[in-house]
């Protein structure tokens, strides 16, 4: 049984080397998966780029109204053309999203205690299969709480989900939470990121850190960035930028967007740097230019 003394460091990524299990899919680490599984990774990854925008708007289920949010039903829609997957709660997705919409739908999974509690990480599964199905979902996201209070109950939630997941050739995404006292280290990422994907989430989205590309290589399956807190525009790109260039497959960029000055600007110039290698500083550009 392995602990955590007397083990030997890892440091041998070798991170210019490709990972080694593509065969002709394009998605990493999904060549074994079935046709469903794959038909639904085509339309969160664009096929031409293998990359990803995603507009999460799922902050209300802990939040209740966030600024730019307050009205998910104008705010939202103008953006779908923008981006690649949407990522939401069923509410939301029934109430505020077209269903002419023929983006891809992260559905948020998880489901837990408002930003009044000082522990959140005690989250339970929020929506069974069946409905899941019914909402065409092209993916589940479930937050786990890697060295919480609720780490267990968290991943609990994870495996059961990714077991009705590929039951039913459904992708499961697996997000990284970072608490107030939790790490944000390359030692906490590269930890959280490989549990995520050896209990078999299909895709992982955590935070940019030090030696990303690192976390990269040692992660079997693609890495989704998150946005994070609202930070100026520019330095929303350079995030993009950096996570791309490091070997991140997208974003999945809130607040930066529809936070933004412009956030149908913003989302474009997201796009531009994740499927059209534009610098931070060209993408920048094309932002102010559109706004």
């Amino acid at each position: 049984m392995a602990d955590k003394f007397g083990n030997k460091i890892a440091k041998d990524y070798e991170v210019n080397t490709p990972f080694a299990n593509q065969g002709s899919f394009f998605v990493k680490g999904m060549q074994n998966m079935d046709w469903g599984m794959k038909a639904r990774f085509s339309r969160i990854f664009n096929p031409k780029t293998g990359k990803t925008v995603m507009l999460a708007f799922d902050h209300g289920y802990i939040m209740g109204s966030t600024a730019g949010l307050e009205r998910l039903d104008l705010a939202i829609p103008p953006l779908m053309e923008d981006v690649d997957v949407l990522m939401g709660t069923r509410g939301a997705i029934r109430t505020c999203i077209p269903p002419t919409c023929k983006k891809g739908i992260a559905l948020r999974a998880s489901a837990g205690s408002s930003v009044l509690d000082d522990d959140m990480s005690h989250e339970v599964i929020g929506v069974d299969i069946e409905d899941a199905i019914r909402l065409d979902a092209t993916c589940l996201a479930v937050q786990t709480f890697i060295g919480a209070p609720g780490e267990k109950t968290s991943l609990e939630n994870l495996v059961r989900t990714v077991d009705m997941g590929n039951k039913y050739g459904i992708p499961v995404l697996g997000v990284v939470a970072v608490g107030k006292d939790m790490e944000r280290t390359p030692k906490f990422f590269k930890l959280a990121t490989r549990m995520l994907a050896e209990l078999g989430a299909h895709i992982i989205k955590t935070y940019y850190c030090e030696d990303f590309e690192e976390v990269v290589a040692a992660c079997p399956v693609p890495i989704v960035v998150a946005g994070g807190k609202k930070v100026p525009e520019k330095e929303a790109l350079e995030l993009a930028y950096n996570a791309i260039s490091k070997g991140a497959v997208g974003v999945d960029m809130g607040r930066n967007i529809f936070q933004a000055e412009s956030p149908k600007a913003m989302a474009r110039a997201i796009g531009k740097v994740v499927h059209e290698g534009y610098t931070a500083e060209e993408a920048y550009k094309f932002y102010e230019e559109n706004k």
